[in-house]
């Protein structure tokens, strides 16, 4: 299997606290992969660390063969422009119409006419099921789901290869977060994605997770498939997964 994510022996410290001891993880292509632990273990500090918005204090994280350690600024855009974020509250901007806040990757990253930017956000609502007419709503004006939805579709507005989505389903009502795990399994298959999702919600990891990583006490203290996990020897790990 290719390996499109590659940490290796990464720490994190901030001032006095260490958050990462030695991680090492791999994810391959085409999985949906998760990221767990108890709070506060450094699950998004990582995430962060992949996508480029935080330093590791030392290792390496490579993606796509690219090696984030020396990564010059001119790079560091280019490689982003094959990502998705999510972010955990959305971050749409609240000034700007659901349409709009999709539009603006393209806007800022390409050349295409206004034709074409028009086209593709029609696109990316209707892939991730709004409706068109909710284009025009603001996000004051919408559900916490269709927040999730609409912040999905501009994460997928320049056609990433890698999504990263930090506890996609929190906030949501059950139903909300059940229809959402089925519309990342749909779009992985549609979009030929890779998918890296930070979780705290069991029924999520189950439906969706290939494989995971569980970071706890700094370390990794488990990582692959679900099948197993009750055997391992690890107190969050038994609690959690009960």
């Amino acid at each position: 299997m290719k390996k499109i994510i590659e940490v290796e022996n990464i720490n994190t410290t901030f001032d006095l606290k260490v958050v990462h001891e030695n991680l090492n993880l791999s994810i391959n292509e085409g999985e949906i992969y998760g990221l767990l632990g108890p709070s506060g273990c450094g699950k998004t500090t990582l995430l962060r660390e992949m996508v480029m918005l935080q330093k590791f204090t030392s290792g390496s994280i490579k993606i796509f063969g690219n090696s984030l350690t020396n990564i010059s600024h001119n790079q560091a855009q280019k490689l982003r422009l094959d990502f998705g974020v999510l972010f955990q509250s959305g971050a749409l901007f609240s000034s700007l119409t659901l349409a709009e806040n999709i539009a603006l990757p393209l806007i800022e990253y390409t050349d295409l006419s206004k034709k074409m930017i028009d086209e593709i956000v029609a696109f990316k609502i209707n892939i991730v099921g709004l409706k068109s007419n909710d284009a025009l709503l603001y996000p004051s004006q919408i559900s916490g789901g269709m927040k999730k939805k609409a912040s999905l579709a501009r994460a997928l507005s320049m056609d990433p290869k890698l999504l990263f989505l930090d506890e996609p389903t929190s906030g949501l009502d059950p139903i909300s977060a059940r229809d959402f795990d089925a519309l990342i399994i749909k779009l992985r298959s549609l979009l030929s994605l890779t998918v890296v999702m930070v979780s705290h919600d069991l029924q999520s990891i189950y439906d969706t997770l290939d494989r995971v990583a569980i970071i706890d006490d700094k370390k990794i203290a488990y990582e692959g498939v679900l099948d197993n996990i009750h055997l391992i020897e690890n107190e969050f790990i038994q609690t959690f997964f009960k």
